[in-house]
């Protein structure tokens, strides 16, 4: 049986208000939240945006759910786990003080914002699963305790993924920092010096000492680089490039991490997937980037696979070509949905229902 899709189309000028209106006929009309239940803790999961970057989904947007989980009696909060590169997303304080600057208060969404402290034992928790990559797969605590889960998704493009939509926010969102380690072990840079100036940047930027400079050109040290690619974001003359032969695995291990999270949500998770303001890369990348594709829509669903399918169908449609393997060759960001269908998570196949 195919998988229902919920759809409603969003244009590029309306305005926050509208767009609201519109959410608002989505969760009703798909009936995306009836899996929660009177008194249950809801683990909103979001991206908050890197300090720099205005592409995460707008707070008020996140108040029309909130308010729509409170009418079914039960409490929810808004979380994200900490990340692996240096930034105001590196430790839980800064990374709740930026939510807040970004406008995800109480105030204004109606929810709490709680940011484990991974450093901390109690926040973290091992997750057997025994899969190719990942035996056993570390999760911030929160979102395992919750008793359910409500992912809300940026649809854009993603230097390793090809895109990122509900999939990535639960594989690579939900690790703690030493999960997103092992997602992206494998990768490291590799310095083309010929565009290199040596203007130290990378050195700077990076949060393990993995480089530094000789006759005034960078040299990654593999053996302690963690790939989080901070490198590549600061770099003025892309001088660092990742080899991206890797992106297949990185995609692999994100997708055995969505099955460590969602492995105990069987019933209790929903997603909803922004598709507009549709950037070349992350929301981690603390600057603006480019557009590549007009305002599409907003999609719910019950199943991750297909929310996912479906944003990057509609998307394409609307650009009339594959824009994410367009913006990034190296990358076929259906590899790790086709894996995750592989591994249980959901369905490629799925049924568009527009409203």
């Amino acid at each position: 049986m195919k998988s229902k899709v919920y759809f409603i189309a969003v244009k590029n000028s309306e305005s926050i208000e509208g767009i609201n209106q519109k959410l608002k006929i989505l969760l009703d009309e798909s009936k995306v939240l009836d899996f929660i239940r009177k008194n249950d803790k809801v683990a909103l999961k979001m991206h908050f945006g890197e300090e720099g970057n205005t592409g995460y989904v707008n707070a008020s947007h996140v108040r029309v759910v909130c308010d729509e989980i409170a009418k079914k009696e039960a409490s929810v909060f808004l979380s994200d786990a900490n990340t692996l590169y240096r930034g105001r997303r590196l430790n839980s304080l800064d990374h709740k003080n930026l939510a807040l600057e970004h406008g995800f208060t109480k105030d204004v969404t109606g929810a709490e914002v709680i940011i484990p402290d991974d450093t901390k034992s109690e926040n973290s928790i091992s997750v057997e699963i025994n899969q190719k990559f990942i035996t056993s797969a570390k999760i911030a605590r929160i979102f395992i305790d919750a008793n359910a889960l409500l992912v809300v998704s940026h649809f854009k493009g993603h230097i390793l993924t090809g895109f990122g939509g509900a999939v990535k926010n639960i594989g690579m969102g939900c690790a703690t920092r030493e999960g997103k380690l092992a997602q992206h072990c494998d990768v490291a840079p590799v310095v083309h010096l010929d565009r290199c100036i040596g203007c130290g940047a990378c050195e700077k930027i990076c949060p393990v000492q993995a480089i530094h400079l000789e006759n005034k050109k960078s040299v990654v040290d593999k053996s302690k680089c963690i790939g989080c690619a901070s490198c590549l974001a600061v770099c003025p003359t892309m001088a660092m490039f990742i080899d991206f032969s890797a992106g297949d695995k990185v995609q692999e291990k994100m997708a055995e991490y969505s099955l460590a999270v969602l492995r105990n949500k069987r019933n209790k998770a929903g997603f909803i997937n922004f598709a507009v303001k549709i950037n070349k890369e992350c929301d981690c990348w603390g600057m603006e980037n480019p557009r590549i594709a007009p305002d599409v829509g907003i999609l719910a669903s019950l199943d991750p696979v297909s929310i996912d399918k479906a944003s990057f169908d509609l998307v394409n449609n609307v650009c009339g070509k594959n824009i994410f393997k367009e913006t990034h060759p190296e990358q076929d960001g259906i590899k790790h949905l086709k894996y995750s269908q592989e591994l249980g998570l959901g369905s490629l196949d799925y049924e568009l229902l527009k409203l």
